[in-house]
């Protein structure tokens, strides 16, 4: 397995002295994007880098929306997300042109909250994290050619099955519950992730 050190080596030998990089980190639910995300931001500080982090959990549409568009049983789908609000958020972020201000996901109460977090003009690296962005799919498609360097972690079926299962016994969900978020939502969409992504230019299959 590539180990976080040797990518950040690989970032920073792409970047050269850009003052705005962009990393993207694509992959299906429970890939691991998060903690890889994180292990780079602390690889990259530990450099003397400046990073900061952009999930894409950010722009769920509110639980109301979906509700109303009868999508909230399958919340995590690329039509259940705020797309242009994404992609006009990692736009802004590419012009390094001032602060920007970026909403945050408060998993407890399955809200996004907008405009909690501030990320600085002089932030240099910018990994943004998320299922859809390298989705072949309008309006995803509209990403593409925008990060600067782009990773996908798709890990086999078998390891997304039991992280999903074991991610929402922590939420001490019934086991039919259970069972519809894995085989009813959360696996399908990794299967339609894995199946139609672009690839990207490093591609993990377990972290």
């Amino acid at each position: 397995m590539i180990s976080p050190a040797t990518i950040v080596d690989a970032v920073l030998r792409r970047a050269g002295d850009a003052r705005r990089f962009l990393v993207g980190l694509a992959g299906p639910p429970a890939a691991g994007k998060s903690t890889l995300a994180e292990a780079l931001r602390e690889g990259l500080v530990a450099k003397g880098e400046s990073a900061e982090i952009l999930p894409m959990d950010g722009f769920h549409m509110d639980n109301g929306i979906l509700a109303a568009r009868g999508l909230l049983p399958r919340k995590g789908v690329p039509e259940s997300f705020d797309a242009r609000g994404f992609i006009d958020i990692v736009h802004a972020l590419k012009r390094a042109e001032g602060e920007v201000l970026v909403p945050v996901f408060d998993r407890s109460r399955e809200i996004a909250i907008n405009a909690a977090r501030a990320i600085p003009r002089e932030t240099r690296f910018i990994l943004a994290e998320g299922n859809y962005l390298l989705f072949k799919d309008a309006p995803w498609d509209r990403l593409d050619g925008v990060f600067d360097f782009t990773i996908f972690v798709g890990p086999p079926y078998a390891v997304l099955e039991e992280r999903l299962r074991q991610r929402w016994l922590g939420y001490a969900l019934p086991e039919d519950q259970i069972g519809w978020k894995l085989y009813g939502n959360d696996l399908p969409n990794g299967k339609r992730i894995l199946e139609n992504s672009r690839p990207a230019d490093l591609h993990i299959d377990l972290f």
